[in-house]
């Protein structure tokens, strides 16, 4: 979880720079060149502006709820942020390990899951044992849960 604080911190930070030193000097020098209406550089200055800023707002409310997770709240024998979950996929008898993590963390071909995303969400709360429905792209398919790990087993 710290990996990911440093690189919100990062990624404000520069976004913050580019807000207040680089994105006012790229307008100024767009006013610069008259009528506003018809120039193209100062709206493509103010609209990266507008985007930057709204990203910055994103960034530090991500921030701040990754702060806020309570460790203590998350359940040590179920599956919830921070899991490591090894499926059995019973169609094709093979196994999959899925990591249960925040949206910024996730990559699917790393086999790290946002737990907002829908194999995430049929996850979540399940138990070593339980079998678990998820529907993907080619059909509903049908997994058993073979070894959890939570983020407690990894801490300890």
């Amino acid at each position: 979880m710290e990996d990911i604080r440093k690189r919100l911190e990062a990624e404000i930070k520069e976004l913050d720079r580019e807000i207040r030193q680089v994105l006012p000097k790229e307008i100024k020098r767009a006013r610069e060149m008259g009528d506003l209406r018809e120039n193209a550089e100062y709206q493509a200055a103010r609209d990266r502006q507008a985007q930057a800023q709204m990203r910055l707002a994103h960034l530090q409310k991500r921030l701040a709820a990754i702060s806020m997770i309570n460790l203590e709240r998350i359940p040590h024998d179920r599956a919830s942020y921070g899991s490591t979950v090894v499926l059995y996929d019973v169609a094709n008898a093979r196994e999959v390990t899925y990591k249960l993590v925040s949206g910024e963390e996730s990559d699917v071909n790393a086999g790290l899951i946002s737990t907002a995303s829908p194999i995430g969400k049929s996850l979540m709360g399940k138990e070593e044992g339980d079998e678990v429905k998820i529907a993907t792209p080619g059909g509903l398919r049908h997994y058993e849960i073979k070894k959890l790990t939570t983020i407690h087993d990894a801490i300890e």
